[in-house]
């Protein structure tokens, strides 16, 4: 069996999505390019105690032209690689493997509702900049972004989802809020109501032509696998990730 070949990455930009949320964007070292496919993840590495941990985060953005990917991660309490991401300053590195894994769009492309909760929305955000960075890639499709949070300063990366939308008629950006202020003018409640609401105001025929794709914690996974299969979908049509 090959060796993986480890790679080292330089942190170029940070942001703060929320409190303890972080958007990091990061230049892979010595490499003219660096393919993945989106919805993949990579495995950083870092010695703690004299020994070699990894963890896996989802890659939170489309392959790029320059060799560089992007991550969005919260920080967890006691949690140390989390810890040792979200303090890292602009111009340190992270060694890491990959890409890896099988949350990818499916080909051939169908319409598609994208289901996702909290930093679960970093490997979807990877599947709406590959769609719409080509208009091509979405003709003669329909995709739904149903996305929850707590509240409203949670909702990652809205504006670029406000942004397609505006631009797209075919991306229908479903932001829904489980404790939202009195101001939210906006969606109320977990994401499968708003899931159920979709796939039952679609004709007969549409319903048995759509792709799920759904990330985040493990209980809303399976709340949705669980409604998906209420509503008639075929296991191999939902794609799911869990975080926990």
């Amino acid at each position: 069996m090959a060796e993986r070949k480890i790679y080292t990455a330089q942190l170029k930009h940070v942001a703060e999505l929320s409190g303890q949320t972080r958007h990091l964007e990061f230049a892979v070292e010595g490499q003219e390019r660096f393919e993945f496919t989106p919805g993949q993840f990579l495995s950083l590495l870092a010695d703690k105690e004299g020994r070699e941990i990894t963890r896996a985060y989802s890659i939170a953005s489309a392959p790029y032209a320059r060799p560089q990917f992007d991550l969005c991660l919260n920080r967890v309490e006691d949690g140390y690689f989390s810890n040792l991401l979200c303090d890292m300053r602009e111009g340190e590195t992270v060694r890491f493997h990959g890409p890896h894994g099988t949350f990818t769009l499916r080909n051939p492309l169908r319409d598609s509702i994208f289901i996702c909760t909290g930093t679960g929305v970093a490997p979807i955000r990877g599947f709406v900049q590959w769609l719409f960075d080509d208009r091509r890639r979405a003709e003669g499709h329909e995709f739904w972004l149903v996305y929850g949070t707590r509240h409203e300063d949670d909702l990652y990366y809205r504006e670029s989802f406000e942004r397609i939308a505006a631009a797209h008629p075919e991306f229908h950006y479903l932001p829904t809020l489980s404790r939202a202020g009195e101001g939210w003018p906006g969606l109320r409640g977990y994401v499968q109501d708003h899931v159920r609401t979709v796939v039952e105001g679609l004709p007969e025929e549409r319903r048995h032509s759509l792709d799920a794709y759904i990330c985040g914690l493990n209980q809303m996974v399976k709340a949705n696998r669980t409604l998906l299969a209420e509503l008639g979908f075929d296991k191999k049509r939902v794609v799911y990730e869990r975080y926990d």
